[in-house]
């Protein structure tokens, strides 16, 4: 299919902004920041008339591109402020990565796909995102030469968060990853560091791609 046609992707954004505030995304910093990313962008082709629906669609290295109300609650429970570093695991697309960069310092993306990244990174270019930094990595080990962090979120679904990444989390700051078991249903968990450990808050009940140790071999 070929790209939108730019009054075409106006239209379905406005839809899909006021999809988003009806299920309580209301953070006008987060609506305009995705209004300013053209999903469509983010898809394989075939997928291209299903951009802005609300659902997760496949992208390459058999992985996903988050359902835009997922990227929407993630964004709003790190609440990202214009001086944060955010670490991302798991670049994918490079959707979510591009949403955080309209409202942070810089964003840090890691993924353990090449594929992926090199792709992201095209995007990034397209769009003249100059404030995200990339790396071909294993998004468990976080990413240590940057941290600490103010934000970090979590793309991909393991049976815990990964200990390294609460080790790079900055003091009063947040994290968000799904848990649970790769076959079912997993909880997206918002962290914060606090001054008497990790405060936690599960905020739904979803589904993601597993989060893999080490770095893919051939893609």
């Amino acid at each position: 299919m070929p790209d939108l046609e730019e009054e075409d992707r106006r239209v379905r954004i406005a839809d899909l902004l006021l999809r988003l505030r009806r299920v309580g995304i209301t953070d006008q910093r987060v609506l305009s920041a995705i209004e300013a990313v053209p999903r469509d962008l983010f898809v394989e082709p075939d997928s291209r008339d299903r951009s802005y629906s609300e659902r997760a669609l496949p992208i390459d290295c058999g992985q996903t591109i988050s359902a835009p109300v997922i990227v929407g609650m993630m964004t709003m429970a790190i609440d990202p402020q214009p001086d944060d570093r955010i670490l991302e695991v798991g670049t994918g697309s490079g959707y979510q990565a591009s949403v955080l960069s309209k409202l942070c310092a810089r964003v840090y993306t890691v993924d353990r796909f090449r594929t992926l990244v090199s792709a992201a990174e095209s995007r990034f270019t397209t769009l003249k995102l100059t404030n995200i930094t990339t790396a071909v990595g294993d998004g468990m080990k976080g990413w240590p030469e940057h941290a600490p962090f103010d934000k970090i979120i979590v793309t991909a679904a393991g049976e815990e968060v990964p200990e390294a990444l609460f080790g790079q989390l900055r003091g009063g700051g947040v994290l968000v990853a799904p848990v649970g078991p790769q076959d079912g249903v997993q909880a997206l968990m918002r962290y914060s560091r606090t001054k008497d450990g990790i405060a936690e808050t599960k905020l739904a009940d979803v589904r993601f791609v597993p989060l893999i140790p080490g770095v893919a071999e051939r893609l």
